[in-house]
């Protein structure tokens, strides 16, 4: 059995109220699919780093947790995001090196 899809489905399935409306919300979806996957290639990435950065950090005798530096990056994300990118960062640092 093979499924046709309409145009009238494409825009239910929106939540579009127009065929372009849906068309546009369609490309948009799309793009975003396309960002979260380089968004989540860019963490993985960013948490291969850290563990670099703790195992370089433990060796030599130091700590596993700077937290001056995660301080900044909590402002960082802060400043450019406002209070939700404090919650991102929190995750992000979480991911980076597990809960302390």
């Amino acid at each position: 059995m093979t499924t046709t899809t309409t145009a009238a489905d494409t825009a239910a399935d929106t939540g579009a109220r127009t065929d372009e409306a849906a068309s546009v919300i369609v490309g948009a979806r799309e793009r975003i699919d396309d960002l979260d996957g380089r968004i989540i290639g860019l963490v993985q990435e960013r948490m291969a780093t850290s563990a670099v950065i703790q195992r370089e950090r433990i060796a030599s005798g130091g700590r596993r947790v700077n937290l001056s530096r995660e301080m900044e990056i909590l402002t960082h994300y802060s400043d450019q995001l406002g209070k939700p990118g404090t919650a991102l960062a929190m995750t992000l640092l979480e991911l980076c090196r597990g809960r302390v």
